[in-house]
């Protein structure tokens, strides 16, 4: 889909989606923007680029990926009938390929020799480095030095894969920090890179691209459960850091207003501390990163360090499009803690031998809240965005613990 002036749910052409998003930046960084967001409007109006997309989906990443029908957790929980879609089952084990591959390929096409990025999880920094492997380009990963030493499979993944892992050791030394420490070298090199974002967040054009790159999630998962349920879900429900793995499940549902859209973010050690990044629940209206969306401020009117279980989704802002989505009324948004989803990673391996991302482990947890709330006939579909094999080593500290 592209984005049109004419839905509620697309951005503009200036990429605003109502009051929020479009590129807020210095004047260095203007015309490197305008010239992705050229580039990917040329592509994604390209039937060549667009089947070679596909293509590399279908026969590398291993799509469609499966719809899963949980139901031993659906019976642990009572209530509605609990699907998931199986990003974890992709190549590299989420779904942050989906867009990588979509990156890199606009990075070629666009002549650049590196693609450059942030990475919280190390999923996207995986994935990233992954793509640039099979189309023959330089990849440099930026990492907080906190999720360095947390994920640390994942950064010799990337390593392994060719790609330069830069830590970052200032401020709160995680998420937010990457993200400035990469824009600072694609900035002085702009001829040379793309800045392959890892989430629907920055400026225009990437929270309508990556969105796009995402929405093969809620495609497959639409015909999925037609064809397994003949008709929609009730409920769809994913985690929101930046929120590329929610936004690629909710796009191909906002037209269909019955079906209730919910993002779940990390309330941490509880929202009544600076222990969180509950950014659609606390945030206030600012820019960060090249957007205007929420934010979550500290007391000098910064972006705040934050806090998660989950690497991934310890970001003090949100992508615009969430923003919008909420104000607007079509999709709600809730947080759940460390624990909360702790308990959740714990449950869905035990009871159906599935061990989920701890991002993911979020929607997981919510689902957890509202099953048992609703009928034995309503049916939810949360994306399970990744698996947990980076995750075992800290939970069995903090389960030890």
């Amino acid at each position: 889909m592209t984005d049109t002036q004419t839905s509620p749910y697309r951005a503009d052409d200036r990429g605003y989606f109502g009051e929020f998003g479009g590129a807020v930046l210095p004047p260095f960084l203007v015309e490197p923007m305008a010239e992705v967001a050229l580039a990917y409007d040329e592509a994604k109006r390209d039937p060549a680029f667009q089947e070679e997309l596909q293509a590399l989906l279908h026969r590398y990443v291993g799509r469609p990926s499966l719809l899963y029908a949980a139901e031993n957790l659906t019976r642990e929980l009572g209530g509605a009938k609990v699907y998931l879609k199986r990003e974890d089952l992709n190549h590299t084990g989420a779904h942050k390929i989906n867009h990588t591959l979509g990156e890199a390929l606009l990075a070629k096409r666009m002549g650049k020799s590196k693609v450059i990025a942030e990475t919280g999880a190390g999923q996207h920094g995986v994935a990233l480095a992954t793509a640039a492997a099979l189309v023959g380009l330089e990849c440099e990963i930026h990492m907080g030095a906190i999720d360095v030493e947390k994920q640390h499979p994942n950064v010799v993944r990337m390593e392994l894969l060719g790609a330069k892992v830069v830590p970052v050791e200032r401020g709160g030394r995680s998420l937010k920090e990457a993200v400035d420490s990469a824009f600072e070298v694609y900035a002085a090199h702009p001829e040379e890179y793309l800045f392959a974002i890892g989430s629907v967040v920055g400026p225009h054009p990437f929270p309508s691209m990556v969105r796009d790159f995402q929405s093969v999630v809620g495609r497959e998962a639409r015909a999925q459960i037609l064809e397994a349920e003949g008709r929609l879900p009730d409920a769809l429900v994913a985690c929101v850091g930046g929120g590329s793995n929610a936004m690629g499940l909710f796009d191909a549902f906002l037209e269909d207003e019955a079906v209730r859209v919910i993002g779940v973010e990390p309330a941490g050690e509880g929202l009544d501390t600076d222990r969180h990044a509950a950014t659609m629940t606390l945030g206030v209206t600012g820019d960060i990163h090249g957007m205007h969306t929420k934010v979550l401020l500290d007391a000098a009117g910064e972006p705040a360090p934050v806090h998660s279980i989950g690497s991934g989704i310890d970001y003090p802002g949100v992508g615009p499009q969430h923003a919008h989505l909420e104000q607007i009324g079509r999709a709600e948004y809730v947080s759940v803690t460390d624990a909360e989803a702790l308990a959740a990673f714990q449950l869905l391996t035990r009871s159906e031998g599935i061990i989920p991302a701890l991002e993911s482990s979020h929607a997981l947890a919510h689902v957890v809240r509202l099953a048992p709330t609703l009928p034995a006939d309503a049916i939810i579909i949360a994306n399970l965005s990744g698996r947990g094999d980076k995750d075992v080593d800290f939970v069995a500290e903090r389960l030890r613990g």
